[in-house]
C-alpha cells in the first residue's frame, strides 16, 4: 500500500473532491523518508539558491527506497508535492531526487537533468539493483 489513508480522507474521496492539504498531510505521514528528502532539498534550494538542489546518496534501506519510488512515480502524489512546495521535481534511478524552482530560467537545466543523456550519465554499477 502506498499511503496510510485515514477513514475520514477515504470518505472525502468517496464523496467527491478531496482537500489537497489533507492529501499532502497523508503523504507526509505515510512516506516520511520521501517527505524529509524533498523538504530538505527545498530548504537547500532556498538557502543556497542555484538552478536546482539534488540528492545523490542512496536511501539507507529498501523501505526508504520504496517511499521515494511511490512518491515520485505517482502523478497525484508528485503533483501535490510540487504544488505544496512550489517546485518542480525530477527523479533519476532509485534515489536521485532533484528540486527545481518553477522559474522558467532553469528550464534548460531541468531538460538536461531529465534527458536520456542525463539518465545515462547518472548510471553506475552500484545502482544496478535499484
Amino acid at each position: 500500500m502506498s499511503l496510510d489513508v485515514s477513514p475520514a480522507l477515504l470518505e472525502q474521496a468517496e464523496r467527491g473532491e478531496v482537500d489537497e492539504a489533507a492529501f499532502v498531510d497523508c503523504v507526509r505521514t505515510s512516506l516520511p523518508y520521501a517527505w524529509e528528502m524533498i523538504s530538505s532539498l527545498v530548504v537547500q534550494l532556498k538557502v543556497e539558491g542555484g538552478e536546482f538542489a539534488d540528492n545523490q546518496t542512496p536511501p539507507p534501506d529498501e523501505q526508504a527506497r520504496g517511499q521515494l519510488l511511490r512518491a515520485l512515480a505517482s502523478d497525484a502524489i508528485r503533483g501535490a508535492l510540487q504544488r505544496h512546495f512550489g517546485v518542480r521535481l525530477a527523479f533519476q534511478n532509485c534515489h536521485r531526487v532533484a528540486v527545481f524552482p518553477q522559474d522558467p530560467s532553469v528550464d534548460d537545466r531541468l531538460a538536461r537533468f531529465t534527458s536520456i543523456r542525463g539518465q545515462l550519465l547518472n548510471q553506475s554499477p552500484e545502482l544496478r539493483d535499484c
